[in-house]
């Protein structure tokens, strides 16, 4: 800390500033068993740790036990902690995986479960299947429209057949690097943005 800062109380501690980034969630889209998503999930957040713009994490659905949706009279504990841990983020990266060229019912009934958490805040897509889940990201673009969640341009697509050893062992090509971070300089960007808002 300088002595114009010491002085007149301008700098920020380290504590300050990790409050005051934003939050971004990591949001893991399946929920089956020997699922891959995990692995995808930690290698976006080693990516995006590097950055240090904003405090990335994790975000399970499995974690939340979400009982699907109009079946259930609604306290079961991890719809109000669904809705408590979305309020407490400023944008999201979806880990989308496709399952007969759509999201996973998982993902869809996670999605369902909020309405104004989701809204005015931003998310980037990574996604991946046999043709890179590409059908799969753009159906999750019509639903993120319909919550009000700005959808960006860039989009990591993988693929199961170059991306992953056996279709279980994530190895991703080096190329997918500069995506990722285009993609994540897209989500601060439009969530600092949409932060103005809400």
């Amino acid at each position: 800390m300088g002595l114009l800062d010491k002085l007149f109380g301008t700098a920020k501690t380290r504590e300050e500033e990790t409050m005051t980034k934003l939050n971004i969630g990591i949001i893991l889209g399946s929920t089956r068993q020997g699922r891959v998503s995990p692995q995808v999930g930690e290698w976006v957040k080693e990516i995006a740790d590097k950055r240090g713009d904003a405090n990335y994490e994790i975000v399970d659905i499995a974690d939340f036990k979400l009982p699907l949706l109009w079946e259930t009279d609604g306290t079961e504990p991890g719809i109000k902690a669904w809705s408590e841990k979305l309020s407490s983020l400023d944008g999201f990266v979806f880990i989308v995986q496709e399952y007969n060229h759509s999201i996973s019912g998982a993902l869809k009934n996670a999605l369902d479960w909020a309405r104004e958490e989701w809204n005015n805040k931003a998310a980037g897509i990574v996604s991946y299947g046999s043709v890179g889940g590409a059908r799969a990201a753009e159906h999750l673009r019509g639903i993120l429209g319909e919550l009000s969640v700005a959808d960006v341009r860039v989009h990591p697509a993988l693929s199961l057949f170059t991306d992953f050893e056996n279709g279980t062992d994530f190895k991703p090509a080096d190329l997918h690097l500069e995506n990722v971070n285009a993609m994540l300089d897209q989500v601060v960007s439009w969530s600092t943005a949409l932060k103005t808002v809400r």
